[in-house]
């Protein structure tokens, strides 16, 4: 019964910003990590970037100065703001999680629906 809600996405210019975030919900005992990957189309899903719940972080080489992740260990949420957008950030990007459901031993994953970000004048 766990879900992640993904809100934030939709059109920006070249050179905006967007600030896309994602809240997991449900009966959660811990998350390891959560973070936001993209996919273009006839392109593979690609890393975007991930963060624990420690506060590590990894980002894909291609949006690194550009884009930043954080989160709420509180409200068991991630955020990604995007900075400086290009045309080729146009993408699905998708929330992802790694985390343990409630009275359950091991880590599953889980995936949002994914949100639309268009970059385009």
């Amino acid at each position: 019964q766990v879900q992640l809600v993904e809100s934030g996405g939709g059109l920006a210019q070249p050179g905006g910003s967007l600030r896309l975030s994602c809240a997991a919900s449900g009966r959660i005992f811990s998350i390891n990590d959560m973070g936001w990957y993209r996919q273009a189309p006839g392109k593979q899903r690609e890393l975007v970037a991930t963060v624990t719940s420690g506060g590590r972080t990894n980002t894909a080489e291609s949006v690194k100065g550009r884009f930043t992740i954080s989160g709420d260990n509180a409200k068991n949420t991630v955020y990604l703001q995007m900075n400086s957008l290009k045309r080729e950030d146009t993408a699905v990007y998708y929330c992802h999680a790694e985390l343990r459901r409630s009275g359950i031993s091991y880590y599953t994953h889980y995936w949002g629906q994914g949100t639309q970000v268009t970059v385009s004048s």
